[in-house]
């Protein structure tokens, strides 16, 4: 996968977390205890790829556990809360 980055200073903007867990039911809103697990960062999208398929199989068999991969750009404005 090819991936244009924005460099400033020599460290990359853009950085990709594994989220997830188990959750409440299949509608994947709810997690169990209340807060997902966050994993990275990663600075590349197939390192967290690597990251989310081990714990995607590790979970394969569980039908309310789910990872899916973050995308973050520390310089994107923060999302609106209105």
């Amino acid at each position: 996968m090819t991936e244009a980055f924005k460099l400033r200073g020599g460290s990359l903007m853009i950085q990709y977390y594994v989220v997830g867990g188990e959750y409440k039911d299949t509608h994947f809103v709810e997690a169990v205890g209340g807060d997902e697990k966050w994993f990275g960062p990663f600075a590349d999208y197939d390192s967290a790829m690597k990251e989310w398929a081990k714990h995607a199989w590790q979970t394969v068999d569980e039908c309310t556990t789910r990872y899916r991969i973050e995308c973050i750009d520390n310089e994107a404005p923060p999302p609106c809360t209105d």
